[in-house]
């Protein structure tokens, strides 16, 4: 089992590694850190074109060493220099030459403190990827011993979602982690309170069906899962008046890891996002593992 870290290579940061770090700690899996370097500059003289080259070489290298002395050697890593056009280019050749369980990825380094932000690569990436791409929020801080606890995985109802909790059981089961299912809802009227609390809830009849229909099927699915039962937390719904509300509301805690499925069914075997699901990735106050829905997870 391995995981890919992917490095930008104009920026030492360990918010990514702190990530890698806690998925290699609670799969027992090794690491990939690469960074992409530009393979040519276009239309220039030999010697300008080697200059070019050395000069992404040494950048490759620092970043790469900043890599090494975060890990500290705590976690089994190979460390590689990889040539292609583009940084999403190179990240999927390597994607299919190593074959990861998981691509992992930092936010945007513009993004809002504590949230995901995605960049034109992890944009990319989340609609190409042939592995599920983990993604930390901005600032992400965790310690190199550090595991991840808990797996949530956003369930709307869809069939990709309902497809996804087996597997994420199967991995909270072998990670010794616990599970809990969450589903958000988008309501205008909690944003100016008047869903405030628990019996302003209960007094929405749409919220109440909603919620119900909701933990039924839950259950039902959780009930059909074979193999080595995990630990499993009551489900959690959230509710806000915006995305980042919703998700905030189901309250989160140290090493929680949100899981979200593709949308459809890619005939590549590729992540696809909708509109949903981008949303609560890019609200995400947690790190977030985006699946394949034909990916072999679990």
């Amino acid at each position: 089992m391995t995981l890919l870290v992917g490095l930008d290579t104009a920026r030492r940061s360990s918010s990514m590694l702190a990530l890698a770090a806690q998925l290699a700690n609670s799969l027992g899996t090794d690491l990939v850190v690469a960074a992409v370097v530009a393979s040519a500059w276009p239309h220039s003289r030999a010697s300008v074109d080697h200059e070019w080259q050395a000069h992404n070489r040494d950048a490759a290298d620092l970043v790469l060493d900043h890599a090494a002395s975060v890990l500290g050697g705590q976690v089994p890593a190979r460390y590689i220099v990889h040539e292609a056009s583009s940084a999403r280019r190179g990240l999927l050749e390597l994607a299919e030459q190593e074959r990861p369980d998981a691509l992992v990825l930092g936010s945007a380094v513009r993004g809002e403190p504590g949230r995901i932000a995605l960049g034109a690569v992890s944009e990319a990436l989340l609609h190409a990827s042939p592995a599920p791409v983990a993604i930390a929020p901005v600032g992400y801080r965790a310690r190199v011993d550090a595991r991840i606890d808990r797996l949530t995985v956003a369930y709307g109802g869809s069939g990709a979602a309902q497809d996804l909790i087996p597997g994420a059981a199967s991995v909270a089961a072998l990670g010794g982690v616990s599970l809990r299912i969450a589903s958000f809802a988008v309501r205008p009227d909690a944003e100016m309170g008047i869903l405030a609390g628990a019996g302003g809830r209960a007094e929405d009849p749409v919220l109440v069906e909603w919620e119900a229909r909701i933990r039924d099927h839950a259950s039902t699915i959780l009930g059909g899962i074979t193999g080595p039962p995990p630990a499993v937390d009551p489900v959690a719904i959230g509710v806000g008046g915006s995305w980042a509300a919703a998700i905030d509301d189901v309250g989160w805690a140290d090493g929680d890891l949100l899981v979200v499925g593709s949308s459809s069914l890619n005939p590549l075997a590729r992540v696809f996002l909708g509109s949903h699901g981008t949303k609560i990735v890019r609200n995400a106050g947690v790190p977030v593992l985006v699946v394949p829905r034909a990916a072999a997870w679990g």
